[in-house]
Protein backbone atom coordinates (compact mmCIF):
# COMPACT_ATOMS: atom_id res chain seq x y z
CA UNK A 1 0.00 0.00 0.00
CA UNK A 2 1.09 3.31 -0.97
CA UNK A 3 1.94 5.88 1.73
CA UNK A 4 3.03 8.84 0.34
CA UNK A 5 0.48 10.78 -2.35
CA UNK A 6 2.43 13.31 -5.58
CA UNK A 7 1.30 17.26 -5.16
CA UNK A 8 3.24 20.02 -7.86
CA UNK A 9 3.61 23.08 -7.27
CA UNK A 10 4.60 26.27 -8.33
CA UNK A 11 6.90 28.49 -7.10
CA UNK A 12 9.59 31.72 -7.08
CA UNK A 13 12.65 30.74 -8.86
CA UNK A 14 14.44 32.29 -6.11
CA UNK A 15 12.77 29.70 -3.40
CA UNK A 16 13.02 26.98 -6.31
CA UNK A 17 16.89 27.92 -5.46
CA UNK A 18 16.84 28.46 -1.98
CA UNK A 19 15.48 24.62 -2.04
CA UNK A 20 17.62 23.24 -4.47
CA UNK A 21 20.89 24.34 -2.64
CA UNK A 22 19.43 23.53 1.31
CA UNK A 23 18.52 20.16 -0.38
CA UNK A 24 21.86 19.84 -1.94
CA UNK A 25 23.69 20.93 1.59
CA UNK A 26 21.88 18.97 4.06
CA UNK A 27 21.60 15.58 1.18
CA UNK A 28 17.73 15.22 1.43
CA UNK A 29 15.48 14.74 -0.89
CA UNK A 30 13.45 17.93 -2.11
CA UNK A 31 10.27 16.42 -1.73
CA UNK A 32 11.77 15.01 1.81
CA UNK A 33 12.96 19.17 2.75
CA UNK A 34 9.52 19.79 1.56
CA UNK A 35 7.89 17.45 3.72
CA UNK A 36 9.51 18.52 6.87
CA UNK A 37 8.85 22.04 6.07
CA UNK A 38 5.39 21.48 5.63
CA UNK A 39 5.27 19.61 8.71
CA UNK A 40 7.01 22.40 10.94
CA UNK A 41 4.24 24.78 9.51
CA UNK A 42 1.52 22.90 10.51
CA UNK A 43 2.49 22.12 13.82
CA UNK A 44 3.15 25.60 14.32
CA UNK A 45 0.06 26.89 13.02
CA UNK A 46 -2.12 24.41 15.60
CA UNK A 47 0.43 25.90 18.61
CA UNK A 48 -0.39 29.60 17.10
CA UNK A 49 -3.85 28.65 17.73
CA UNK A 50 -3.62 26.54 20.90
CA UNK A 51 -1.63 29.58 22.28
CA UNK A 52 -4.48 32.08 21.11
CA UNK A 53 -7.24 30.01 22.20
CA UNK A 54 -5.69 29.54 25.98
CA UNK A 55 -5.39 33.35 26.03
CA UNK A 56 -8.72 33.71 24.96
CA UNK A 57 -9.92 31.59 27.78
CA UNK A 58 -7.72 33.25 30.11
CA UNK A 59 -9.25 36.37 29.21
CA UNK A 60 -12.55 35.28 29.87
CA UNK A 61 -11.62 33.15 33.30
CA UNK A 62 -10.40 36.35 34.39
CA UNK A 63 -13.46 38.52 33.12
CA UNK A 64 -15.54 36.31 34.73
CA UNK A 65 -13.53 36.09 38.29
CA UNK A 66 -13.98 39.50 38.58
CA UNK A 67 -17.43 39.67 37.87
CA UNK A 68 -17.93 37.08 40.56
CA UNK A 69 -15.53 38.85 43.23
CA UNK A 70 -16.91 42.22 42.72
CA UNK A 71 -20.67 40.86 43.60
CA UNK A 72 -19.49 38.71 46.47
CA UNK A 73 -17.95 42.02 47.75
CA UNK A 74 -21.51 43.89 47.17
CA UNK A 75 -23.01 40.82 49.02
CA UNK A 76 -20.48 41.09 51.58
CA UNK A 77 -20.86 45.14 51.74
Amino acid sequence: MRTKRKISLTIDTELFDAIEKAAEALNMAKSQLAQDALTLWLRKRTEDSMAEGYSEMAREDKAFADMTLSAQKEILS
